[in-house]
């Protein structure tokens, strides 16, 4: 058994940036935990205060992994209550370029890229030259004190690859060259908002600008829709479901499914009851006839608020739900009927590229519109993505939609995020995400995909 070591460590958020950690040390012997936390590449601020900021945003996950060897070397580990609380949160990358990816092969290929961006960051690989290929950023550089590899990086932050290697910097410089002469340029490419926010995190901070722990739960309040409670999502279903005898249920033999299906058998819902809270739990499917290809679906995570939920099966039980053209491609007119409560509410509205997106005026929910994925109906990418939470690229909740979802649908929806309420009988932690997801695919040469997405619109 390990001996104590007179040293405390006790983990924190970081007072002014989110997701980064803190750590305070104090103890005869501080020291050790100092070194040990250096080696897992936190950075002192200040007498015994480290920081650790990542740019894949992962500082939650990998606290605990150093609060697990701390404690394992005998030294003494605090987790304060909102730390533990975004330790324990999970969520996903909105419109991953590489799909097939589970939670733990993303945060690999993250944790990947923060090591290329640490090696910059500490000397040890040197980027000669930059350019852009016109989706993202592509750079070559050589490694100093491995032998001289000279690598081709592909990507931004948490995307960033090595996509090849070669033998010396002449040779590297030489392929860069005749692929991107024209956009070529010396040096490393300027930081990331994301790197440069990183930088910042590990700047010198006030300590008393920390938040205070939270306080004990208060009363339950009013607020928006998209902040309410999760709520009991099975007694909302079972709800529905006994007040609407055109609906027929069954339960698979596992127990985990529940599936309700209309008396025309053209619409379906799928409930799973034991999906993880940022998964899948509900999928609403609509079939031109019961043995078609369905023509829309739609999916909501198991955190999605009951009062979202509840305008989503308001809608199905009206008798519409399924109702709309099939192969009728989508219009101007579409996206604007579909989006008219965020409009008349003063809805933030801005086009990015293929995005056009709505964001409320506090910036934590927001109605995503992907032009490429509604020209695609093939495409696995969502069409529409209805969110709330720190940022699309982390959001509390998600709801996604297929290209030929109902405009009426999305509106209802639309109208629940911009005028609905519910309660709420807890205060959450409110991070601000500054994450920018890259969603142009990055094709690792070592990687491909082993099976072929699902075609179904």
């Amino acid at each position: 058994m390990t001996d104590p070591i007179d040293a405390h460590v006790r983990l924190d958020t970081h007072p002014t940036h989110p997701s980064a950690a803190t750590a305070v040390l104090t103890g005869a012997q501080a020291r050790i935990a100092l070194m040990a936390l250096e080696a897992a590449d936190w950075t002192v601020v200040a007498e015994n205060v480290l920081v650790l900021a990542r740019i894949d945003h992962e500082e939650p996950y990998w606290a605990e992994d150093a609060a697990e060897h701390l404690t394992a070397g005998g030294i003494t580990v605090e987790i304060t209550p909102r730390l533990q609380e975004a330790i324990d949160e999970e969520w996903t990358w909105a419109n991953y370029p590489m799909p097939w990816c589970t939670r733990s092969e993303i945060r690999e290929v993250s944790n990947k890229a923060q090591q290329i961006h640490d090696d910059i960051r500490h000397g040890q690989l040197l980027i000669h030259a930059h350019a852009h290929d016109g989706h993202t950023t592509v750079a070559v550089g050589t490694y100093l004190g491995r032998g001289g590899k000279s690598v081709y990086l592909h990507g931004e932050d948490h995307l960033r690859q090595v996509a090849d290697t070669f033998d010396s910097p002449a040779q590297a410089l030489l392929a860069f060259e005749k692929v991107h002469a024209a956009e070529m340029r010396p040096g490393p490419a300027p930081l990331t908002d994301t790197e440069r926010a990183a930088v910042e995190a590990r700047g010198v901070f006030d300590l008393t600008a920390a938040k205070p722990d939270p306080s004990p739960r208060p009363e339950p309040e009013t607020v928006p829709a998209y902040l309410a409670d999760v709520g009991d999502h099975d007694a909302l279903l079972d709800a529905f479901l006994d007040a609407h005898g055109d609906w027929e249920r069954w339960r698979t033999w596992s127990d985990e499914t529940t599936h309700a299906i209309h008396e025309l058998q053209t619409l379906r819902i799928e409930r799973v009851h034991e999906a993880h809270p940022r998964n899948t739990a509900w999928t609403v499917a609509a079939y031109e006839t019961p043995v078609s290809d369905r023509m829309w679906h739609l999916t909501a995570t198991g955190t999605t608020p009951v009062p979202v939920l509840q305008t989503l099966l308001t809608h199905l039980a009206d008798g519409d739900g399924w109702d709309t053209a099939l192969g009728s491609p989508i219009t101007d007119k579409t996206v604007t009927d579909a989006t008219r409560p965020l409009t008349d509410a003063g809805w933030t509205h801005t086009v990015d590229g293929r995005w056009i997106r709505w964001t409320n005026l506090f910036e934590d929910a927001g109605v995503q519109f992907d032009a490429f994925a509604a020209q695609n109906p093939n495409s696995t990418l969502a069409t529409w993505t209805l969110w709330a939470g720190p940022s699309i690229d982390r959001p509390t909740w998600t709801l996604t939609a297929s290209p030929y979802t109902p405009a009426a649908l999305l509106a209802d929806l639309a109208e629940s995020l911009a005028h609905g309420t519910g309660i709420r009988t807890h205060t959450p932690v409110k991070v601000t995400r500054t994450a920018h997801l890259t969603t142009t695919p990055t094709a690792p040469p070592s990687r491909t995909a082993t099976t072929e997405p699902s075609r179904s619109r």
